[in-house]
């Protein structure tokens, strides 16, 4: 049967292709050809358009496709209370490509302050989503993010001399900010995160060892903290993760099926779903899908892949699906494309009808394998 709340059985991550329009914008406001209000505006008009094109793409819900952000975590991460933006000398290593020089650094202690902008742009996206009759989704990094991205070093010692008091402070900042979007009118909140992958990367995790980071006992560690965020979240509103491998221009950073994390992200985390990358043998097998709890969680297989423009075929999908359904229920399996089109503001290699190929690729399937 179809779900009548989130995740749905044709559901997506979160970012789209930025239109050129804003791209333009964005390129005239570094000029100082316009001002930051009229590149809001312009975002404005490109949200409400593309809320309604997923709405009539058949999807249940809609994002704001992260428009109004450059970076899918470093905006949101860089106005937490006690973050700041920072231009390290080189970016993030992605597989032959690497990111402009930005990252996020805690200088001061942790809160979630009660101006984040992200507030704003949720209440505007619900306004639209409100209007065409779907549900809002709102994306936000994942609290781990914060901690594995830059390690020990990216956090002040003076601040935080012990760990224990950081994560602390960073369970109870991500706690205060899913009451604030619960209490914007939020019911669909999405945590994205990296690390779990990362977790089942050995290059990944050889290099925060070089780094001078212990990695002892850290995915218990991070379940913690999720929970503790997400342990008072009202009945009605539903939390998922998305877990990446890295999305940058189409290229990827981490290897490895999710056996190393399995029984903790999807037994030890209390989410309402997880969003998984499976369009790639880097992922690995459906096997861990075995620790899924049976109940109401949803695993939603992301086997259309959104890194390149092909089409994949709904035979090729039902039968991913098919294989998916050995080791966890049907009931509690969806699909969608594996990431967002567009981690960064620069995009995936694919045109934007590609894109809305692949969505409505996602929404037949589904009333396919699901009903209508």
């Amino acid at each position: 049967m179809q779900r009548t709340k989130p995740p749905f059985r044709a559901d997506e991550v979160g970012s789209l292709l930025r239109p050129p329009r804003i791209k333009e914008a964005r390129a005239q406001l570094e000029k100082g050809e316009i001002s930051p209000d009229e590149l809001r505006k312009i975002e404005d008009m490109e949200i409400e358009k593309v809320v309604h094109r997923q709405a009539s793409t058949g999807l249940r819900l809609a994002t704001d496709g992260e428009f109004r952000r450059s970076w899918w975590h470093f905006d949101f991460l860089a106005r937490l209370t006690g973050c700041e933006m920072f231009h390290p000398e080189q970016g993030i290593q992605f597989a032959g490509v690497q990111t402009r020089h930005d990252a996020v650094r805690v200088i001061a202690p942790l809160d979630f302050p009660d101006d984040h902008p992200m507030l704003e742009h949720f209440k505007f996206l619900k306004k639209r989503c409100d209007t065409a009759h779907v549900t809002p989704k709102m994306t936000i990094p994942s609290p781990a993010v914060l901690h594995f991205r830059g390690g020990r070093r990216s956090i002040s010692k003076e601040v935080y001399p012990d760990l224990d008091a950081f994560f602390h402070d960073l369970a109870k900042t991500y706690r205060k900010a899913v009451k604030a979007f619960y209490d914007a009118g939020c019911r669909y909140l999405q945590f994205d995160d990296t690390v779990w992958a990362y977790l089942c990367s050995q290059d990944e995790l050889k290099k925060a060892r070089e780094r001078g980071d212990n990695l002892d006992g850290l995915q218990q560690i991070y379940a913690r903290v999720i929970n503790y965020a997400l342990a008072e979240r009202p009945a009605d509103m539903t939390i998922t993760t998305h877990v990446c491998r890295g999305n940058f221009r189409s290229t990827w950073i981490s290897s490895g099926g999710y056996e190393p994390v399995a029984e903790t992200l999807l037994g030890g985390t209390n989410y309402d779903g997880y969003f998984l990358e499976y369009d790639s043998e880097r992922a690995g097998g459906f096997e861990p899908l075995r620790y899924l709890p049976k109940g109401n969680k949803v695993v939603v297989v992301g086997v259309i892949t959104s890194k390149s423009g092909e089409l994949e075929k709904k035979d090729d999908i039902k039968r991913r699906l098919e294989e998916a359904s050995h080791f966890a229920p049907i009931d509690q399996l969806a699909v969608s494309p594996q990431c967002g089109f567009a981690s960064t503001e620069e995009g995936n290699v694919l045109t934007e009808e590609e894109q809305w190929a692949k969505l409505r690729l996602a929404v037949e399937v589904a009333q396919e394998v699901w009903g209508k």
